[in-house]
């Protein structure tokens, strides 16, 4: 029988842990964006601590259906930062799900979206370990938010999930009332470029 590991927290101990914090230091930096130093925050948990899923969020107003299916948004005329995002579709019980839908857009270097064509825009399905592959740029800020991608996952023949995710050390994840640290990637510097790495769990229905 495993021992209990103290030092493991489930995701609902880590989010309620975070909610638990004052107020005043979580939400202080409103009014003065400039001056709010970075968050410190635990590294988001793993699948099988709880039968918590990937939480949702708002779509937004820019995406657009039907976007190429891709693995890779750089293209002639992107610029910015590279970056190479990787993780999993995770059941509750941390089996991977195959063949899963992972439809990506977000905002150019500039913070601003194509919401004419498909630049920065794509989907594409998990292989038979459940693993997805982005290469892509770090999006640029977009007015009143934190740096962030947006995403839809769907399971074959399961609700689509629809969600947000953020960059740790972003000064404006202090003040981005829509935030969940629950959705920060692991990011790391690499020789030309980044790295990011998030696993998205997911509640299978039968």
């Amino acid at each position: 029988m495993e021992k209990p590991n103290p030092t493991k927290r489930t995701r609902r101990e880590f989010l309620q842990a975070f909610l638990a914090m004052p107020v005043t230091f979580v939400f202080a930096a409103w009014g003065r964006r400039t001056e709010a130093a970075p968050l410190a925050l635990l590294s988001t948990p793993d699948c099988g601590d709880d039968d918590d899923v990937t939480p949702r969020q708002t779509e937004g107003p820019y995406f657009t259906p039907n976007s190429p299916e891709r693995t890779s948004l750089l293209e002639s005329g992107i610029t910015g930062t590279k970056i190479t995002v990787t993780g999993k579709v995770l059941t509750t019980d941390c089996k991977p799900v195959a063949h899963a839908l992972v439809d990506f857009w977000h905002a150019d270097d500039k913070g601003e979206y194509d919401n004419v064509g498909y630049k920065l825009r794509g989907h594409q399905f998990t292989d038979a370990t459940g693993r997805y592959t982005l290469k892509t740029i770090v999006p640029g800020l977009y007015p009143g938010r934190t740096r962030h991608y947006h995403v839809k996952v769907q399971a074959p023949n399961q609700r689509i999930l629809t969600t947000q995710l953020y960059f740790p050390d972003e000064r404006r994840n202090n003040t981005d009332r829509i935030f969940n640290p629950v959705l920060l990637m692991e990011v790391k510097n690499v020789a030309d470029g980044k790295t990011a790495t998030f696993d998205f769990v997911l509640k299978i229905v039968k």
